[in-house]
């Protein structure tokens, strides 16, 4: 089945209300549109907090089942079922008794793979090195807020959901960490 995408993970609403529909009856189709829907996007959220492909997988297996196991299902669908897959990350987490960072961008061997010619390879690997950096410098609920918001493309009602936190404390967190970002950028092209 296709899905009608406006960008990376987005998932078209017309495809989520038809979503929420065949799982509030608990039609069996169900749970091959959750799958197409929704698997990729989760898997990359997840890996975010866990940091490893096989327990992202895992937990969105474990999301998925819940999903499908709910007895009610909630009108804004697609904050609850990032709120879902985030609690079970960071149950997950406490449970390891570890709490690492979670991680915004893919591996440098991730990078590298897309990458052409060697002078190239390290102007990228300099400029991602330096991005990171940037990033790791900003407070954990800021880096939280703009993975939620330009990675997994949720708008600031949905993260302010997702995080149960007022909008007013998003938009806060998310202007916070962009303008620290620019900040970095206009200081890296000075030097």
């Amino acid at each position: 089945m296709e899905t009608n995408r406006t960008g990376p993970g987005v998932e078209s609403e017309e495809a989520t209300a038809r979503l929420v529909a065949l799982l509030s009856s608990q039609d069996p189709e169900a749970a091959a549109l959750l799958d197409s829907l929704y698997r990729d996007a989760l898997i990359r959220f997840c890996w975010g907090y866990l940091g490893g492909m096989e327990e992202a997988e895992d937990a969105v297996q474990e999301v998925c089942y819940k999903v499908l196991a709910a007895p009610h299902i909630p009108d804004h669908f697609r904050a609850w079922i990032y709120k879902t897959a985030r609690n079970y990350c960071l149950n997950l987490l406490r449970d390891r008794a570890s709490q690492p960072a979670p991680r915004v961008l893919p591996t440098p061997s991730v990078l590298a793979a897309s990458l052409t010619g060697h002078l190239t390879r390290l102007v990228k690997q300099e400029m991602h090195s330096r991005l990171v950096e940037q990033v790791e410098r900003l407070s954990e609920a800021q880096r939280e807020v703009l993975r939620l918001r330009y990675v997994e493309n949720l708008s600031r009602t949905d993260i302010a959901e997702v995080l149960e936190q007022p909008e007013s404390v998003i938009k806060s967190r998310l202007f916070e960490g962009l303008k620290r970002l620019r900040d970095c950028a206009l200081f890296l092209q000075d030097t």
